[in-house]
């Protein structure tokens, strides 16, 4: 796996986590609304926690990619 993650361009890698990280970007990234559900302690629901998940993991990819380098 980290063969493959080697292998990407680290601007796919960029472009991942500003696009599929960030989205939906208006009223407020859903990233940046399930993390303040966390600090709050609100993220509880089964599908809250895998949006998050989803949402998270480009940002997962690319530090992954960034400390490969």
């Amino acid at each position: 796996m980290l063969e493959l993650i080697d292998q990407m361009p680290l601007s796919y890698a960029v472009l991942a986590a500003l696009t599929l990280g960030l989205a939906p970007f208006f009223p407020e990234p859903h990233i940046w609304e399930k993390i303040k559900m966390i600090r709050a302690g609100t993220l509880k629901r089964p599908i809250d926690i895998f949006d998050f998940l989803l949402h998270a993991a480009p940002f997962v990819l690319l530090a992954v990619k960034l400390v490969r380098l």
